[in-house]
């Protein structure tokens, strides 16, 4: 399924040339329809290809997700930030509504903190194409209880975001480990996660 993506920058006098939107914290299995993808759960897009911006969920999934918008000049300075919280909810007229899950559950505000800290690392350096560390980084924020760091870590394995998104040369999918990880980020509330573990255990059937 689709929908919009409202992002709106301005006043277009005050920004900069060759600037550009950076979009961090999507669940690692949806995209967006303009621009191209620089991590897991990260894009970068152009100015001009905002205004028809939608993002692209697989039917079936549904969360919450912290996201951050940032301008981002061309030498690669965040000129502003804004954050908000992305909601994925079935649209079925016969789904029953329920409360939203508790996400990451147990994690102090400290915690959490550092964890995001231990993501927005882990991205910088996928960007950088330093994949293995990267991985360390998101493993750190899973393990502290943050299930953005345990979906990140798991799209960094998954055969099929990798051929989707092909974000860096020489990563080798691990379907066993994007499995493993996938259910981490369950545990810990992500309900993005149900999805593509269907999709891994499908595909390891005869």
């Amino acid at each position: 399924m689709q929908a919009p993506f409202p992002v709106r920058v301005g006043p277009p006098s005050s920004i900069p040339r060759d600037s550009f939107v950076k979009v961090r914290g999507l669940p690692p299995m949806a995209a967006l329809s303009e621009g191209h993808t620089i991590s897991p759960g990260s894009w970068a897009i152009a100015l001009n290809a905002l205004p028809n911006l939608k993002i692209l969920v697989p039917a079936g999934v549904t969360g919450s997700a912290d996201i951050v918008v940032s301008l981002v000049g061309l030498d690669g300075s965040v000129l502003a930030e804004a954050k908000s919280t992305l909601v994925v909810r079935s649209t079925a007229a016969s789904a029953p509504k329920a409360p939203p899950e508790r996400r990451d559950p147990g994690l102090t505000p400290q915690d959490r903190q550092r964890a995001q800290g231990f993501v927005t690392k882990g991205e910088e350096l996928m960007a950088a194409g330093n994949v293995e560390a990267a991985r360390l980084f998101y493993e750190r924020a899973a393990d502290l209880g943050l299930a953005r760091g345990a979906l990140a870590l798991a799209a960094t394995f998954d055969p099929d975001w990798l051929e989707r998104r092909q974000v860096v040369g020489g990563l080798r999918p691990d379907p066993a480990a994007a499995k493993r990880w996938y259910e981490r980020a369950r545990e810990l509330g992500a309900d993005e996660a149900e999805e593509p573990l269907r999709r891994l255990l499908t595909a390891r059937q005869p």
